[in-house]
């Protein structure tokens, strides 16, 4: 990293220079998931730092946390070294609930600075090693009204019939239709204090700005055509179908880039694309070991991922199919959904909802 641009973080509307004051090698990746990395100090100025909430005690000052128990473990380091170190280079003492507890990290100091610098050196391990963690929900709009179940199950069908001797292509890359969605972005809510935050994000979404983007009224929208995302149409790995309003205005895009981007200063979105893409997954080689599995840029884990996946030659399906009608329907809620579930409809599990009407 050079000295002179390092790394700026944004947490809670802080911007934060993360300098790296020692970086260690380890052999893999385990010892950095039990904590065997220290983030360094972060520096901030005055007016900013002001923001943290310090309260003055008998025996000199204290500021609570509030940090997902999952992401602990990172402040703890290990065998206790980070929390150690910060405690030695602040001189504070920083108290965190014992496993399988939720609660705030405590820091207390005799010295306001200290406690201070505590706490941004703890934000930025946290918001470091949150940018690590799988995505736990995704916002979406649903697409799994029957007519569009129905047009994916001809596509799914046709494409079968007529492709299933190009190289892997086979049933088990089909989404479930019941599962049909568009996803805004992916969201990482390690507890059930930050899902409810996710839940009054989206309601203050509602408030501010998409009814007036939508009048009250559904948004009515045609599923139709398929793309692909690499280079190379004789090796794909996922197969989109594209979403567009009916009357062709922008209303969908300017709604879904409005809503990713409100969660993205919430700081509980990971950002995965600079717009949002307006499709939905119908074929994705995920599929083939884990039918639940959701498509996710490995670059938001900040690292490349194994290949483990078995791309397809997807050419004569992007000839023959490219203008293939899904179906209409009217969109009218937003879903908080949670990965790996399914709810009585088929669905994902909705952790919290709007609706436009």
């Amino acid at each position: 990293m050079e000295v002179l641009r390092p790394t700026l973080i944004n947490i809670g509307g802080r911007i934060y220079r993360k300098n790296i004051v020692q970086e260690q090698i380890y052999q893999n990746e385990k010892e950095e998931e039990e904590g065997g990395f220290y983030a360094g100090a972060a520096e901030c100025t005055d007016e900013l730092c002001n923001d943290i909430i310090v309260e003055q005690t008998e025996k000199g000052f204290q500021c609570s946390l509030p940090v997902p128990s999952p992401l602990f473990k990172y402040i703890i380091g290990k065998k206790g070294e980070t929390r150690r170190r910060l405690e030695s280079e602040t001189r504070t003492t920083i108290c965190i609930p014992k496993p399988g507890m939720e609660g705030d990290i405590v820091i207390t100091g005799q010295q306001h600075s200290g406690v201070i610098s505590a706490c941004t050196r703890i934000e930025v391990l946290v918001e470091t090693f949150r940018k690590k963690q799988p995505f736990t929900h995704f916002l979406s709009f649903p697409l799994n009204q029957p007519e569009i179940q129905e047009g994916f199950l001809k596509f799914k069908e046709d494409v079968l019939e007529q492709c299933s001797k190009d190289w892997g292509v086979d049933g088990s890359l089909f989404q479930n239709p019941a599962k049909l969605h568009l996803t805004i972005g992916t969201l990482v809510l390690l507890s059930e204090q930050e899902v409810q935050q996710a839940r009054e994000v989206l309601q203050s979404c509602k408030e501010d700005f998409i009814d007036k983007l939508v009048g009250g009224k559904t948004l009515k929208v045609e599923v139709a055509g398929i793309e692909y995302m690499n280079d190379d149409p004789g090796m794909v790995d996922v197969l989109y179908a594209k979403v567009q309003t009916k009357d062709g205005a922008e209303r969908l895009q300017l709604l879904a880039d409005r809503l990713m981007e409100r969660f993205l200063n919430s700081g509980l979105m990971l950002k995965e694309w600079n717009r949002v893409k307006l499709h939905a997954t119908v074929m994705n080689t995920l599929f083939r070991r884990d039918p639940s599995a959701e498509e996710r840029s490995s670059t938001a884990l900040g690292k490349p991922g194994p290949r483990e996946r078995e791309s397809f030659d997807a050419r004569n399906i992007l000839k023959k199919f490219e203008n293939f009608i899904f179906g209409e329907l009217e969109l009218k809620t937003v879903h908080i959904s949670q990965r790996f579930s399914t709810d009585n409809s088929g669905y994902y599990t909705s952790s919290g909802h709007i609706t436009f009407t």
